[in-house]
């Protein structure tokens, strides 16, 4: 049997991510950031989803997306509702989940040619 390395045809692509890091591509990610198939945004200043304000998500709106994934750490945390009404406002959807379920989530939906975008918080 023959094996081979397929690369997404995107730029930016999750191999993993706990409540600890993130792999995107080859980098280790250890601090809170915003991915897109063709946009990584580093430092993202968010720490606690439980504190979220809805300036805080203007980063990730700013790169269109139709889907926002939000990876809450180790384990899931919601957001102040103010934060979830910002993106249906705008007719965005949100799913708030762990780290690890929003790179498994981020990975299909990009491989499927969506206009995903993935936050990450890291304490």
């Amino acid at each position: 049997m023959q094996l081979n390395l397929e690369r997404p045809d995107y730029q930016y692509f999750l191999r993993g991510a706990d409540g600890g890091s993130a792999l995107v591509n080859e980098r280790r990610m250890t601090a809170s950031f915003i991915v897109a198939p063709e946009a990584l945004v580093e430092n993202w200043p968010v720490r606690d989803a439980s504190a979220l304000a809805p300036t805080d998500l203007e980063p990730l709106l700013a790169l269109a997306p139709e889907l926002l994934l939000l990876g809450t750490g180790a384990r899931q945390v919601f957001p102040p509702a103010a934060a979830l009404a910002t993106c249906l406002q705008r007719g965005v959807g949100i799913e708030v989940m762990s780290n690890a379920a929003a790179a498994r989530t981020y990975t299909v939906l990009a491989g499927e040619g969506r206009r995903v975008v993935a936050g990450f918080l890291f304490p």
